[in-house]
């Protein structure tokens, strides 16, 4: 029987496959109440499933040569949870104090993280409890005596053609393990936009459909699968009619694909000559292949969130230093745009935070006010920034400014880091921009107090969407309502980049918008010079963007900017693509 499944297409393009299951952990386990003489005996039965996932995940980590960056850096957060005390000591503590089994012990810690996780306003930190789970299966199937060495199965019926994973979730350890297999896409229960098998996925340039939440209990192993990564479609069984139509589309896509790789290496100018900047937003140091490969000029949005994910404390200097010089050597003398971390909360900086009660979050003391608040802290990440600074060009940006004071506190951050090297006779460049993210709607409105004291601008219009809207865009009950041609959006888009273009202010878009083939003419026609988003969007923006005139372009938009309706703005749009 053929039936269709609707989830998040997180990486686009069609695949055409068996279904692969891969087996899952139950997380159900029992609760056992032990005698006093056991105790010790349980803890040292648990000690020795944590040791044997370490191993396991050490030597996958070591057979990755060949895998993308992407997958060791991620096996990298794993063993950074497996080493954490709330991982490997609290269960300990657990099982001496409630007398109970390891599996129970360690089942109800991961309850705990995963709420506390959940309440970081970020999308990418927040889906990191997915990763914290996955951590957890591992170490209950060890305890068990199924070990995830044996998790994946491929059917009878999946030898001749291509393999597609249905899972529940995957993890980078998973990903790994199968690489030598051939697989054709990703799909799973859960999962977002943000999580590590959609950056994955991306990574690999393969499919991938998130957030099915039953697609692993409804689909069999060998079944026929298609999946549209781009439309978020899983049909399963398809006739005969809908493969031959998907099996076209892929040719179809193929052709186009190597249409654009033929525009790699072709200077980014309109029809009528202007230049335009094409940067790659990056999470990890490893993202830089993938960046040189998409053809990126720069990386305009480097997030540094990565590294101080899952601490009790803050990575030191030399740590932070490292990985910041990895990614400005990497780049070969184009420019790097670093960010201060954009954390949604303090709670991995203080644990005794956690008792605190944050009824929102995203209004919460987040991005720059937790820096500003936290001096110490900001200092080590902004000498180390400074430090990398030395090996090219480097750009401070600075998320979720609203104030002027912020700026001016920043600023004077900065200094003291500067003169802090200088004392220690550190290189580093003097004269570094420092710029600021507009993503609030109150900065954005204005946007003269931040032009008069920052070298450029960079607008996120993930957030600047959510807040200008009051849509929570991680709230599927509300996701329908994001959006992105909203004339209040398109008016504090327009107001910011024609304010600072009188000024001579660079601006810069690293949010969707920038990554949207759909919205390239429009932001051109507002002004937009410089566009930073994922590698694997770069070369169909640049395509638009050769096939584009300026001079058309700015009155047309003009004209849309005027308009209200939103059938009629969109109809617009329509012509404007035509």
């Amino acid at each position: 029987m053929s039936f269709t499944l609707h989830g998040l297409g997180v990486s686009a393009g069609i695949a055409i496959g068996r279904a692969l299951l891969m087996s899952q952990a139950t997380l159900e386990v029992a609760h056992l109440t032990l005698g006093a003489r056991q105790i010790d005996k349980e803890i040292a039965r648990f000690d020795t499933a944590v040791d044997a996932v370490r191993q396991e995940l050490t030597a996958l980590k070591g057979n990755a040569e060949h895998a993308p960056p992407e997958l060791a850096a991620f096996i990298d957060v794993h063993l950074m949870f497996l080493d954490d005390a709330e991982l490997s000591i609290k269960p300990r503590e657990l099982i001496r104090e409630r007398r109970c089994n390891a599996e129970w012990a360690l089942v109800q810690q991961m309850e705990y993280l995963v709420a506390q996780f959940e309440q970081f306003e970020d999308a990418y930190l927040r889906e990191r409890k997915f990763d914290v789970v996955q951590v957890v299966e591992r170490i209950v199937k060890e305890l068990l005596g199924h070990p995830a060495r044996a998790s994946l199965k491929a059917g009878k019926t999946a030898k001749e053609e291509a393999l597609i994973i249905v899972a529940h979730d995957l993890s980078p350890a998973d990903t790994i393990a199968f690489k030598d297999q051939r697989f054709a896409a990703f799909i799973t229960d859960v999962g977002g936009a943000t999580s590590h098998t959609s950056i994955l996925a991306r990574s690999m340039a393969i499919p991938a459909v998130l957030g099915l939440e039953n697609g692993r209990a409804l689909i069999r192993d060998g079944e026929q699968l298609i999946v549209d990564g781009l439309r978020g479609i899983v049909i399963v069984n398809p006739d005969v009619h809908v493969l031959e139509e998907y099996r076209l589309r892929m040719g179809q896509i193929a052709l186009e694909k190597n249409k654009l790789r033929q525009l790699k290496n072709s200077p980014t100018q309109t029809l009528d000559g202007e230049a335009i900047a094409l940067h790659a937003n990056i999470e990890l140091p490893g993202d830089v292949a993938d960046a040189l490969d998409g053809g990126a000029e720069g990386v305009g949005l480097f997030r540094t969130e990565f590294l101080f994910l899952d601490r009790g404390d803050m990575p030191d200097e030399e740590e932070q230093f490292e990985a910041y010089k990895k990614v400005v050597k990497g780049m070969g003398g184009r420019p790097v745009t670093i960010r201060s971390f954009d954390l949604g909360a303090d709670k991995d900086l203080h644990p005794e935070a956690s008792s605190r009660v944050k009824t929102n979050p995203a209004l919460g003391r987040r991005a720059i006010r937790l820096s500003l608040a936290e001096p110490k802290m900001f200092q080590i990440q902004l000498r180390a920034i400074l430090r990398a600074s030395r090996f090219g060009p480097v750009k401070l940006l600075i998320p979720m400014l609203a104030h002027a004071h912020e700026i001016d506190q920043t600023l004077a951050a900065v200094a003291q880091a500067k003169s802090s090297l200088r004392g220690e006779k550190i290189a580093f460049d003097e004269n570094i921009p420092v710029g600021g993210m507009i993503e609030i709607p109150a900065a954005a409105l204005a946007v003269g107090l931040f032009l008069r004291r920052l070298d450029f601008l960079s607008i996120g219009t993930n957030d600047l969407i959510q807040y200008t809207l009051a849509i929570d865009r991680a709230d599927e009950q509300v996701a329908a309502l994001y959006d992105p041609l909203h004339p209040a959006v398109l008016m504090l888009l327009a107001h910011t980049l024609s304010s600072a273009e009188k000024v001579g202010i660079p601006v810069s878009v690293c949010g969707e918008m920038a990554g949207d083939p759909k919205l390239t003419r429009l932001l051109l026609g507002m002004g937009l010079r410089t566009f930073s988003m994922h590698p694997s969007q770069i070369l169909k923006v640049k395509s638009r963007i050769l096939k584009s005139e300026l001079s058309e372009l700015t009155a047309a938009v003009r004209r849309i900017l005027r308009l209200e309706e939103p059938a009629k703005l969109r109809e617009a749009l329509e012509k404007l693509n035509a």
